[in-house]
């Protein structure tokens, strides 16, 4: 059992929790709690290593997990809070393989809707999002360059496990998107949009663009142009929805329209 907080595994996890360069370049990344694990523990040979506290092998045992062939290293309650990004650590952190999608594999969503994230920011969005996009059946998620990092443990831990069930294309220029993917419709949610998302025919693959949660996007970008700016009807009061409402919104109604 590892019972001192001076351990290099405690430091090489909180690297991972810390660090997007680190993250990047041993391509592993943290996942803790046992909704999260329990996924990546279904892929196969996605978890390098599993830490369990006493109170975390028991929640593992009684969800019957199997743990057969895993890696398995046992920790105080002591170390397995140091190495938690949660406020209640659950006594179960794992180090995991990144799911690493090649640009060259984009040209396999050519009949597919793709969510298109442009710089957006907030953790809790890009989980939410990433979440929602699983649970209505889109192909891929993709963000641009200076998007949040998708393995930080805060957006790995909003997933709620559905990292683990879609491809995620991380710093990919829409330039590059709309190469492998020409034939796509493009559509961009803007509140001024001059057409509605109920006028939008699904049936037809497209690219659906979300800007940043603040800025939105840019006019004049030239890897706009062409796109249909799509606007959602709001008969109520609220001046404006939050990326993630909007793009649930988004992702419902191509589930309903396909």
């Amino acid at each position: 059992m590892i019972e001192s907080l001076q351990s290099p595994h405690v430091a090489r996890v909180k690297a991972l929790l810390s660090s997007k360069k680190d993250r990047a370049s041993s391509q592993t990344f943290v996942a803790e709690g046992i909704q999260g694990v329990r996924e990546a523990l279904l892929v196969n040979d996605e978890v390098e290593t599993l830490y369990l506290s006493k109170n975390g092998a028991e929640r593992m045992e009684k969800a019957g997990i199997d743990l057969f062939g895993v890696n398995v290293i046992e920790v105080s309650d002591k170390v397995a809070a140091a190495m938690s990004d949660a406020i209640t650590s659950q006594g179960i952190v794992a180090i995991c393989r990144m799911m690493i999608q090649g640009d060259e594999t984009l040209e396999t969503l050519a009949a597919s809707h793709v969510i298109y994230l442009n710089e957006i920011q907030d953790p809790g969005n890009a989980g939410t999002i990433l979440r929602t996009a699983d649970a209505m059946g889109i192909s891929a998620v993709v963000t641009s360059p200076g998007s949040v990092d998708f393995y930080s443990p805060k957006v790995v831990r909003s997933t709620a496990g559905s990292l683990w069930h879609i491809p995620v294309y991380s710093s990919v220029e829409l330039s590059d998107l709309r190469k492998a993917l020409p034939t796509h419709n493009i559509y961009l949610l803007d509140g001024a949009g001059d057409k509605s998302l109920f006028d939008v025919d699904f049936k037809n693959p497209a690219i659906w663009i979300f800007g940043n949660e603040a800025r939105g996007l840019k006019d004049g970008v030239e890897d706009l142009k062409g796109a249909t700016r799509i606007s959602i009807a709001m008969p109520g009061k609220a001046e404006s929805l939050n990326l993630a409402a909007a793009a649930a919104i988004v992702m419902h109604e191509i589930s309903r329209g396909r």
